[in-house]
């Protein structure tokens, strides 16, 4: 147990009696206190090359958390393999109205309708040209609500942070901007995908391009979305961003509105995942996100096609020590199977229709 884990322990319960975004912004406080720490060495079984990049384990941080390029250094050191940081919109934004940000306790989820906020591109470039952290680094980029061309936007996107990232995520996916989900439509996203492969051509460094798409698409979407990210248009593709859908809940949030992440996320992200690898045949890494508590859940999304992973939610649950578990459950099921690639896939068709959700 590292003291970042009992700083956890200790901190939870005062963390918790605040209001979920109060706490939060606590959180990115604390850790931007965080010392250097002694590199820590995953067991090299876990270790990856995923899109021309060299993952040293599978279990990265999902954007949301650390938006504004706060603490990318030292949420590596915590051992995740990779992070991402944003959403990150052209200009700064305030989002939507405050409170935005609610702990479904009952349930080990989390509802958010923040709305993109976070401090623009120019506030993260400066801070990463400072502090570029020693490892594989994603930036999760939008657009702007009150945008008159959002491909514009994520074109800007591309062009501002080819040179420090190691991947971008064409976020178009979050419930809480109106319309940007519509760009997941077959016309729009071949249209903006293609002005992206355009502006990742004009660039020195061309960073990999993923895409993140929502939970709640019909099986038609699934298979429109795959036929447009097939013949490299993107190098990967992550699944999922927060539902709008909500199962049975106790929490007496479960009404608000916004994305619904974590614990009730689980069977309807990897349903998603596993029907996705299956149409596209396993030829496009996907990232598993959406509902990964521990060792088992973890195992749960590689076994349906995840070559990479991320969480956030349960960490505000479980605390550092939910890193150091996967990591364990990884590796024992890796070195038992032969390989995470032998693992990749191997229940993707169960999964597909096992579990419990409908289409």
């Amino acid at each position: 147990m590292t003291m970042w884990d009992v700083a956890f322990r200790l901190s939870k319960p005062f963390l918790h009696k605040q209001d979920a975004e109060a706490a939060h912004l606590a959180t990115l406080r604390l850790l931007s206190f965080l010392p250097p720490l002694p590199k820590r060495n995953p067991d090299p079984i876990l270790a990856q090359t995923i899109f021309g990049l060299d993952f040293p384990n599978p279990l990265g941080l999902a954007p949301g958390f650390d938006k504004n390029a706060d603490v990318p250094r030292q949420m590596l050191q915590l051992g995740f393999g990779f992070t991402e940081v944003g959403t990150l919109t052209p200009r700064p934004q305030t989002g939507n109205p405050k409170p935005r940000l609610f702990r479904l306790t009952e349930d080990h989820a989390v509802i958010n309708r923040m709305g993109f906020n976070n401090e623009g591109h120019g506030a993260a470039l400066q801070r990463l040209w400072r502090h570029r952290p020693q490892g594989i680094l994603g930036i999760n980029i939008g657009a702007n609500k009150d945008s008159v061309d959002r491909a514009a936007d994520y074109v800007a996107g591309f062009a501002a942070f080819s040179d420090l990232a190691d991947y971008i995520t064409v976020n178009i996916s979050s419930p809480n901007t109106p319309g940007l989900r519509g760009l997941q439509s077959a016309h729009e996203l071949q249209d903006l995908l293609l002005k992206l492969n355009q502006a990742r051509g004009e660039q020195a460094k061309r960073p990999a391009m993923l895409l993140k798409i929502a939970p709640d698409l019909r099986d038609d979407e699934l298979q429109d979305i795959a036929g447009c990210c097939s013949d490299g248009a993107v190098d990967g593709v992550i699944i999922s961003n927060t539902t709008l859908s909500r199962p049975l809940l106790k929490s007496s949030h479960a009404k608000e509105t916004g994305g619904l992440s974590g614990r009730p996320l689980f069977k309807l992200s990897t349903q998603q995942l596993a029907k996705f690898y299956l149409l596209t045949k396993g030829r496009i890494p996907l990232v598993g996100v959406g509902g990964i508590e521990d060792g088992v859940t973890a195992l749960q999304k590689i076994e349906a096609g995840a070559s990479l992973l991320q969480v956030y939610s349960a960490l505000v649950y479980r605390g550092p020590a939910l890193i150091h578990e996967i990591m364990q459950a990884l590796t024992v099921a890796a070195k038992a199977a032969g390989g995470l690639d032998k693992l990749r896939g191997s229940k993707a068709e169960s999964l597909a229709h096992q579990m419990g959700v409908g289409k």
